[in-house]
């Protein structure tokens, strides 16, 4: 009897752990830890850079640095680039993403995000010597994007004949090869390809035209409600009291859109 017994409680441990797990309560973990781990690229200035001390800043380091003192814990980065953002998140090697995490239905079918704390905007450039007035326009040419961002998921859904589509693991790759002439034409944010114009005069690179615009919002694992509510409610405060559109603003050089401010109220 008291081998069955055994063997009985056995069967009961194996059949718990295979059932499903419950809800998770990030939240919980975060503060019991004491620190929060936030995923976090550091090719993509103004969002997340180092300066010339190498020390991290940008617009999204000083978004998760609010986040950390307002949950009362320590702030630690994990550094990723824009392909591996999901799998660090989804594994559990980081708590949140943090780093201009465009909220897209093809994610939001992994992973969930806050209500948006900022938006994007990713426009092609090239040399003024190049014309390009519209996509058609990108008919059997070169372009430069970094790889799995959502200039590259826009780009890709084109039916541009003859686009050849060449992809970097990170900004700074995908702006040096601009810089450097392996690309005629590159996709990226306004104030990168504003920077690299400057540090390149000769090339003349200029704006040419929008091909994507979206929201970015904090990224968090599925079925998590308690993490997601209180980066929810964090979000909309931080809108409200102007300490987004701050931050913002000091890297972006121009104020969050108004749709974005709205959803603070």
């Amino acid at each position: 009897m008291k081998r069955r017994t055994l063997l009985l409680a056995g069967l009961g441990v194996c059949l718990l752990g295979s059932m499903p797990a419950a809800a998770q309560d990030g939240l919980a973990a975060i503060k019991a830890a004491g620190k929060i781990r936030v995923a976090l690229e550091f090719g993509r200035p103004p969002w997340g850079f180092k300066d010339d001390a190498l020390k991290p800043t940008g617009s999204d380091y000083e978004t998760a640095a609010l986040l950390a003192k307002d949950l009362g814990v320590a702030l630690e980065i994990v550094e990723v680039t824009g392909p591996n953002r999901v799998p660090f998140l989804v594994s559990n090697r980081a708590d949140v993403v943090i780093s201009t995490f465009s909220i897209t239905p093809e994610r939001q079918k992994v992973i969930d995000f806050s209500v948006p704390y900022a938006s994007a905007v990713q426009f092609v450039a090239a040399p003024k010597s190049v014309q390009l007035n519209g996509q058609d326009d990108l008919a059997g040419k070169r372009v430069g994007v970094t790889r799995g961002t959502t200039g590259d998921t826009v780009l890709s859904k084109l039916a541009i004949p003859g686009i050849e589509i060449v992809r970097f693991d990170d900004e700074s790759t995908n702006m040096t090869a601009f810089a450097s002439g392996q690309v005629d034409i590159v996709v990226q944010e306004p104030a990168v390809i504003t920077r690299v114009a400057a540090q390149n005069p000769a090339k003349e690179i200029e704006q040419k035209f929008v091909i994507a615009e979206f929201d970015v919002g904090i990224g968090l694992r599925k079925d998590d409600d308690a993490l997601k509510a209180y980066l929810d409610n964090w979000v909309r405060t931080n809108l409200q009291n102007g300490e987004l559109n701050r931050i913002y603003e000091k890297f972006q050089r121009a104020p969050l859109s108004e749709k974005i401010l709205s959803a603070g109220e």
